[in-house]
């Protein structure tokens, strides 16, 4: 009876011993797909390696560069019916951590901390930088039902008078859309950006020129008059 007991534990032990190995060794590019991160604007040139640690080849979230990062599949979260893949790069000037989290009805960014390059994603928007301090933002059935932490977006406007400025503010919902209402510290530049749950996005930044020669060139990269300075609009998707 010891010996056929002690088979059966052996057995058992081998069976979890596989069934541990392939979840292991579960690989994380098939994760990503079969979480079909790629229809919440999330792509990757490549993935390597397994779920519980693997790495991440020019990652890219909404058309904004995120460059090359480790990362995980979090098993916790598996238990609520959600999923959560943990982003990090670390020993580089542009250190990021967060994650991507999705279920049946929701998707979201949890925790983010990182500086993004913008390039032309936002064109003819002078945005050249995005920073974010602990983002978090989440979409349920196309709205926004959680958004918080701090954005910094810093924008160089080409006028004859070439200035650099930094606009900051919290990421808070605004109804069903995720509001970025931001401004500079002068107070000159102001941004107000809605983006709704399909990714679409409307954004208004308003800028108080200093002087006559700077409103000139603000008219002539597109911005027109408006309330409290001028007006630059400008709709799409991320």
């Amino acid at each position: 009876m010891m010996a056929l007991l002690l088979r059966a534990r052996g057995r058992l032990f081998l069976l979890l011993s596989f069934l541990f190995s392939l979840i292991a060794l579960f690989p994380l590019r098939t994760a990503f797909d079969m979480l079909a991160l790629h229809e919440n604007a999330l792509s990757a040139r490549a993935i390597h390696g397994a779920v519980w640690w693997g790495r991440i080849e020019q990652l890219n979230l909404a058309g904004l560069p995120l460059g090359d990062v480790e990362a995980r599949l979090s098993p916790l979260p598996l238990f609520i019916g959600r999923a959560r893949m943990d982003f990090v790069r670390h020993g580089s000037p542009d250190d990021m951590k967060g994650a991507v989290s999705v279920s049946n009805s929701s998707f979201g960014i949890d925790d983010v901390t990182a500086s993004i390059g913008t390039g032309e994603t936002f064109a003819p928007l002078p945005f050249t930088r995005i920073d974010l301090q602990d983002v978090s933002v989440r979409f349920a059935k196309g709205a926004c039902i959680r958004a918080q932490g701090r954005v910094n977006i810093g924008l160089t406007l080409s006028t004859t008078q070439a200035f650099s400025s930094s606009l900051s503010g919290d990421a808070v919902c605004n109804g069903a859309a995720l509001l970025l209402a931001l401004h500079s510290q002068s107070g000159m530049e102001k941004l107000n950006m809605l983006v709704e749950g399909n990714r679409n996005y409307t954004a208004e930044l308003v800028v108080r020129p200093s002087d006559a020669t700077q409103a000139a060139a603000l008219v002539d990269d597109g911005f027109v008059p408006a309330p409290g300075g001028y007006l630059l609009k400008l709709s799409g998707q991320l």
